[in-house]
C-alpha cells in the first residue's frame, strides 16, 4: 500500500468540545500522583539531561509539556485545537513555554530547530505518516530525537499503528532506533490494558 495516499486512520473529533473534559482521563490529566509519577519517570528516559528544546506536537492540555518543563526543557507546544491550547497555556503560565495553534503534520514554528520532537497518540490519525515522520526529523538538529507513544487499540476494528511498521518507516531516517513495551505498565494508564502501547525513541 502506498503511504503517502494512505489514511492511517479515520478521525473526525471536535477537539474544542473534548478539551473542557480531556484530562479527566488518567494518563490525560495526570493527576493521580502514581500516573503522573510514571509519566515523569518515562519521559526523564526519553528526554535529554541537560535543558534542551522540546516540540510537544498534539500536545492537547500540555500535561506532558509541563512534565518536560518541570526537567528544565523549553518547550513548545502545538495543538489543532484553540481550546485544547488555551488550557495548556494556563497550566504552563510561568513558565519557559509556548502554545501555538496548528496542524501536528505541519507544525507553524519557521525555521526554529528543536533537540526533541515528543509526539503522543498523534501519528495513527494523520494521513501519508512516512511523509509526516521525514517532516518532524527536519524539525530536528543534528543528534536530536523523535520520541513517539503510539499504540494500536481496539479488537473488531483495530485503529493505530503497529510498533514493527512505525520502526520500519523510521529506519530510513534515524540513526538508532529504539522500542519501548508500554501495555503493561499499569501506573501509565491508571487501568489495565489489553491493546498495544509503545514508545520509540529515534536519535538522528
Amino acid at each position: 500500500m502506498n503511504d503517502e495516499s494512505e489514511n492511517t486512520a479515520a478521525v473526525s473529533v471536535d477537539w474544542d468540545a473534548e478539551a473542557a473534559a480531556f484530562d479527566q482521563e488518567p494518563d490525560h490529566g495526570l493527576r493521580d500522583p502514581e500516573v503522573r509519577a510514571a509519566w515523569a519517570a518515562r519521559l526523564g528516559a526519553w528526554l535529554p539531561g541537560r535543558p534542551a528544546d522540546v516540540l510537544d506536537l498534539g500536545c492537547g492540555t500540555g500535561s506532558l509539556s509541563l512534565l518536560a518543563a518541570e526537567r528544565g526543557h523549553r518547550v513548545t507546544g502545538v495543538d489543532l485545537s484553540p481550546a485544547m491550547v488555551e488550557l495548556a497555556r494556563a497550566k504552563l503560565a510561568g513558565r519557559d513555554a509556548v502554545f501555538l495553534v496548528g496542524d501536528a503534520a505541519a507544525p507553524p514554528v519557521g525555521e526554529q530547530r528543536y533537540d526533541v520532537v515528543l509526539v503522543r497518540h498523534v501519528l495513527w490519525t494523520l494521513p501519508g505518516p512516512a511523509r509526516v515522520l521525514r517532516h518532524w526529523r527536519g524539525l530536528l538538529r543534528p543528534g536530536g530525537r523523535l520520541v513517539l507513544v503510539e499504540g494500536v487499540w481496539g479488537t473488531v476494528s483495530p485503529v493505530g499503528i503497529p510498533a514493527q511498521r512505525l520502526v520500519g518507516l523510521l529506519e530510513p531516517l534515524a540513526g538508532h532506533v529504539s522500542v519501548e513495551r508500554l501495555s503493561e505498565d499499569v501506573r501509565l494508564w491508571g487501568k489495565r490494558v489489553d491493546d498495544e502501547r509503545y514508545a520509540v525513541v529515534a536519535t538522528v
